[in-house]
């Protein structure tokens, strides 16, 4: 297989990652010592990210081939990427709390959904609740309408039910 050929598989497999990923953070990681980088690598497998070190032309032909021309900015200087194929979370998540202990570990940007998000996203998403907590805050809240609901035809069907009475106790009261 020529040198040619193996470039060609190396930008598929990106472009196929970049496919296939809920999200992808780029990072420096120039200053991490390979322990660092070893205990990123352990904390990425757990939260099932996918970290990998690319050539940044590579990077740059399967951001061209995957209509994702907005990543070339972040495209410079010693890049790696971590992506999430299952949650969208996950990557951002992983990487700003390590890069919070770890100063040596930047970010760059990232790709969320088909869209190119800033340093100041990757921060937002992280922020996020984990899924199970949004999922529970959603069905909470669409709960609280429907509870309100039975409340209100409880009190119309009890009304009416006292209505009822009073009607039967007048007409005894006649009869």
């Amino acid at each position: 297989m020529s040198n040619k050929d193996l470039k060609a598989e190396v930008v598929k497999e990106i472009a196929e990652k970049m496919q296939n990923a809920q999200s992808m953070i780029l990072v420096d990681y120039r200053g991490l010592n390979v322990e660092e980088l070893n205990e990123f690598r352990s904390l990425a497998r757990k939260e099932s990210v996918d970290y990998k070190v690319y050539k940044n032309t590579m990077m740059r032909f399967a951001a061209k081939e995957t209509g994702n021309e907005g990543l070339m900015d972040y495209l410079t200087g010693p890049t790696a990427v971590a992506f999430s194929n299952d949650d969208p979370v996950a990557a951002a998540k992983v990487v700003t709390e390590f890069a919070k202990k770890h100063k040596a570990m930047e970010l760059k940007g990232g790709l969320v959904g088909g869209k190119v998000i800033s340093i100041d996203e990757i921060k937002d998403l992280a922020d996020l609740p984990p899924k199970e907590v949004l999922v529970a805050q959603v069905l909470g809240g669409l709960n609280a309408p429907i509870a309100g609901f039975v409340g209100v035809l409880q009190a119309n069907i009890s009304g009416l039910a006292r209505a009822l009475e009073q009607v039967r106790v007048q007409k005894e009261a006649t009869a």
